[in-house]
């Protein structure tokens, strides 16, 4: 990765690419922003993006392709069945993850479906280092459950722990011995914990866990959707892999998988996805259901332009510089919060800048929300769209009872090759600026509430008139500015 030294000595991340196509954004001022997410049910998701200046709500699908994806999408072959740009796309797989059968679809969570539909029945278990809002729902759905078996230093949100996201492998061998080889449906690893902060596994981890299931005959599954993250922490945090190139990585982490899907909307910065299954049995029964659930077996839901685009944003993966932007951005944004003395989750981890939303808002209970509000209050302050990663994402009990969630975080994604520094600056002082009035913030309750991922499109109303306050409090302290 690129080492430029600033001769002032400050430590601020280098855009290694240049912008050449630009949009523009509009930023109203703070009494419209307070009508849009009061018209928005207090949920980042149902804002307009016409509505928002900074929209920090994901990376999927929304980071910035290169001009070399932009060229590719015009040589696409064009056809149902038999594409040529299918081909490519299978071999630069293979050539990546050393797996040859490849499945095309339309995204992450089509890959979950399909996995999820061959692999879980009534009483399955799998366990994982995290689980996934749309995986769980997947497996739940197919009457599974899910053990999550994080190393016990993952749900501290403030350490110096590099590898946050490892799964603990003594847990999973008591899981096993506990529950039997023949009640466990498969063991998933997510590269780049979503819900705790974007913390990755280690190389060694995952060589642990695989050991682990490769003795007891279990399907090792790799949710590589932020893998790029993964690999950029692994190369530079676990010593052992310090002068291997992310290629290397790449492979010596795929060798210890049995399947590896992945959203291309994250993985190689377009949109689609697909799965890689080792076992051609396996591989023959969930080929089936690609034509049922997605498309044709050489495109999958996918176009074939988006396709051509995946294969150079994939090989683009393998590019030192064009992975660290993003971690680099986010660990510049942690770092000036850490200073602030704004409660984040460190180290910083990949995708975004974290929110630790119960110690931002401790007076906030989570039964009202907190990480949501904090969400709502800072769209206010500043209009940022985050993503509320706590209790609101999580699922009832079957009594109808919160599950309280482990972390109440709001999620400041940062996309790539999306935002410029000053932009990230300016995210960092309203987040300031909240927190300085975070006593003004308070909690949420449904107006509308979906039975299932109620936080996509749940409506929400403030407990209170802390919304007003908050909006008197944004004009007395910055007058007329936007």
């Amino acid at each position: 990765m690129a080492n430029v030294k600033f001769m002032s000595g400050e430590n601020v991340p280098l855009e290694m690419h240049k912008v050449r196509i630009v949009q523009k954004l509009t930023l109203l001022p703070v009494e419209e922003r307070l009508g849009a997410i009061t018209e928005a049910g207090n949920n980042t998701f149902l804002l307009q993006n016409r509505d928002v200046f900074l929209d920090m709500l994901t990376d999927s699908g929304v980071n910035a392709m290169s001009d070399q994806q932009l060229a590719a999408m015009m040589v696409a072959d064009d056809a149902y069945a038999g594409s040529a740009t299918f081909t490519k796309l299978e071999s630069k797989v293979a050539e990546l993850f050393g797996i040859p059968r490849f499945l095309p679809a339309h995204q992450g969570r089509a890959c979950e479906n399909i996995i999820a539909c061959t692999l879980v029945k009534p009483g399955s278990i799998v366990p994982m280092n995290y689980h996934f809002t749309t995986t769980k729902a997947h497996i739940t759905r197919c009457g599974g459950v899910v053990e999550e078996l994080l190393i016990d230093e993952g749900l501290k949100p403030t350490s110096d722990f590099p590898f946050k996201g490892n799964m603990d492998p003594d847990k999973l061998k008591k899981l096993i011995a506990e529950k039997g080889v023949e009640n466990i449906a498969f063991v998933r690893l997510e590269a780049g914990t979503n819900l705790i902060g974007g913390q990755p596994f280690s190389l060694e981890n995952a060589r642990q866990i695989s050991a682990i299931c490769r003795e007891s005959g279990i399907p090792l599954v790799l949710d590589a959707s932020l893998l790029q993250d993964n690999l950029y922490f692994i190369k530079e945090r676990e010593a052992e892999c310090r002068d291997m190139s992310l290629r290397e990585i790449t492979r010596a982490l795929c060798d210890e998988m049995d399947i590896i899907y992945f959203s291309a909307r994250k993985l190689g910065f377009a949109r689609g996805g697909g799965l890689c299954v080792r076992d051609p049995g396996l591989f023959a029964k969930m080929r089936e259901l690609v034509p049922l659930y997605e498309g044709f077996l050489t495109y999958g839901g996918m176009s074939v332009r988006e396709m051509e685009a995946i294969v150079v944003g994939l090989e683009e993966t393998m590019d030192e510089d064009i992975v660290s932007q993003g971690p680099q951005f986010i660990k510049f944004m942690t770092d000036e919060l850490v200073k602030a003395g704004v409660p984040v989750v460190t180290p910083a981890g990949g995708l975004g800048c974290h929110l630790n939303a119960m110690e931002f808002l401790p007076h906030v209970p989570q039964s009202e929300y907190p990480a949501g509000a904090l969400a709502a209050a800072l769209y206010i302050a500043g209009g940022v769209r985050g993503m509320e990663r706590g209790t609101l994402s999580e699922a009832r009990e079957p009594d109808g009872s919160e599950k309280l969630a482990d972390m109440e975080l709001l999620r400041l994604a940062v996309p790539r090759r999306v935002f410029t520094l000053s932009q990230v600056k300016y995210a960092i002082d309203r987040i300031v600026w909240l927190y300085s009035r975070r006593d003004l913030v308070g909690g949420l309750e449904f107006t509308e509430e979906p039975a299932v991922l109620r936080f996509f499109f749940g409506r929400l109303k403030p407990t209170s008139d802390w919304q007003a306050r908050l909006v008197q409090a944004f004009r007395a302290d910055f007058g007329d500015s936007l």
